[in-house]
């Protein structure tokens, strides 16, 4: 059975993320966020239809909302959006 986006698969993904994928979470508010000149990024709350972010940039420190292409349906789902995300962030700075 699925796992659902709870409170408690949230803090799994983003402390995951926070810690082992840092630089995944600065791209997305590089280039989902659009923060200029973001240098740190940690990622607050996933749920089906986004992400949170706190995000350093240029303009000082701010929360960013980044919506989903469509709503997730898991973990899984998750996982896989946000590997697709990555890609296309990097494909996006290397134009």
């Amino acid at each position: 059975m699925p796992d659902l986006l709870t409170p408690q698969v949230s803090d799994r993904i983003c402390k995951h993320m926070n810690d082992d994928h840092a630089d995944a979470v600065v791209l997305y508010a590089l280039v989902f966020g659009q923060v200029q000149g973001a240098t740190q990024a940690r990622m607050q709350a996933i749920d089906s239809e986004g992400m949170d972010l706190w995000v350093q940039g240029e303009g000082g420190e701010q929360t960013v909302r980044i919506p989903f292409d469509h709503p997730l349906k898991d973990s899984e789902d998750a996982h896989h959006t946000l590997i697709e995300m990555v890609k296309q962030a990097r494909a996006q700075l290397r134009k």
